[in-house]
């Protein structure tokens, strides 16, 4: 190799270098790109074939036939359902996936508020019971069958026999009526931001933590245990190291891997789970506007907002992956 080969050489060795350390990355990103579209074409045909006439849902049971008709075929309905979905799928990629039926503005402006509302809920949970729930299991497993052991396993079970619907109940029945009037037992914001009263979300926010506290806390304990019982802890205590230096420099940090990616699947979850909460306490937010979407057969609003929980959740599962290898050594080199 000559003088003038060698920049050349170590750029091309770079090169590949980081596409061994990184190609891992693309391959999850190609495998989410994919079921995202399988996802597309899924939807999009299911909803395409239901029974009844979207022209007619959107003029009326008295609207004329001829009406109906000059209708379906402004909207494109007559075209094959391949057609149909070409030209969706190109105005989604495009940014432009259709017009609301039923409250006539762009889909995407009626959905990104919404989206913007239940993101807010989500951000308030992962900052707010992730960390807590991170808490209550590393405490539990540094003192094995105590007394907090025993609270924070029979809390998981007991709360995670509950639906979201049941612990919100009781959150309205204890803070919002009776002798307690300290909430709101409402989230309706007409403004469409819950920031301008905060008030509002607290007991979303709330019930979305105590939804998740017993997966991820169980998940945090289990992994500490396994940490704690592993040789390179015991060597540790044996060379002397300070309890408190084991637990924090080796056991938590090793312990996270498995309680980080158990923190993204949950933060997937919520993308998608908060209808029910967001129904409960009639909260603004993309699960309300997707239960108003089907209830009203408003199917580019359905088809729309479905996609966007898909993304939120494959984003979310190659978070947990791209995190549990980063903080996993062996899985890191192995790329």
């Amino acid at each position: 190799m000559t003088t003038g080969e060698a920049p050349e050489a170590i750029e091309a060795s770079g090169a590949a270098s980081f596409w061994r350390r990184h190609r891992w990355i693309l391959f999850r990103l190609l495998a989410g790109v994919g079921t995202l579209f399988l996802v597309a074409v899924v939807v999009f045909f299911a909803t395409s074939i239901l029974p009844g006439d979207v022209a007619r849902v959107v003029l009326g049971r008295l609207a004329t036939d001829e009406a109906v008709a000059q209708l379906r075929e402004s909207m494109g309905l007559n075209q094959p359902l391949a057609v149909q979905f070409g030209q969706w799928l190109g105005g989604v990629l495009s940014g432009n996936p259709g017009d609301s039926l039923v409250a006539h503005t762009p889909v995407l402006a009626y959905v990104l508020p919404r989206l913007a509302n239940t993101l807010i809920l989500v951000a308030f949970v992962a900052v707010i019971g992730i960390p807590l729930a991170m808490v209550l299991g590393v405490s539990a497993a540094l003192r094995p069958r105590s007394f907090a052991d025993w609270l924070v396993n029979t809390a998981s079970i007991v709360i995670a026999g509950l639906p979201e619907f049941v612990i919100g109940i009781l959150l309205i029945v204890l803070f919002s009526t009776g002798l307690l009037h300290l909430l709101p037992a409402v989230s309706l914001t007409p403004s469409g931001n819950p920031l301008s009263d905060p008030a509002v979300l607290v007991l979303p926010v709330l019930t979305l933590i105590i939804v998740i506290l017993p997966y991820t806390g169980r998940q945090m304990r289990a992994s500490m245990l396994d940490v704690l019982d592993a040789e390179y802890i015991q060597m540790a205590r044996l060379r002397g190291i300070r309890e408190s230096r084991v637990v924090w420099n080796h056991a938590i940090r090793n312990g996270l891997t498995p309680a980080v990616q158990a923190a993204a699947l949950t933060l997937a979850f919520l993308i998608g789970g908060t209808i029910v909460v967001e129904y409960l306490f009639q909260y603004p937010g993309i699960g309300m506007a997707l239960n108003d979407a089907v209830m009203q057969r408003d199917l580019p609003v359905v088809q729309f907002i479905v996609v966007v929980l898909a993304a939120g959740y494959i984003l979310f599962n190659l978070l947990a992956d791209v995190l549990t290898v980063l903080l996993t050594p062996k899985l890191r080199t192995a790329q």
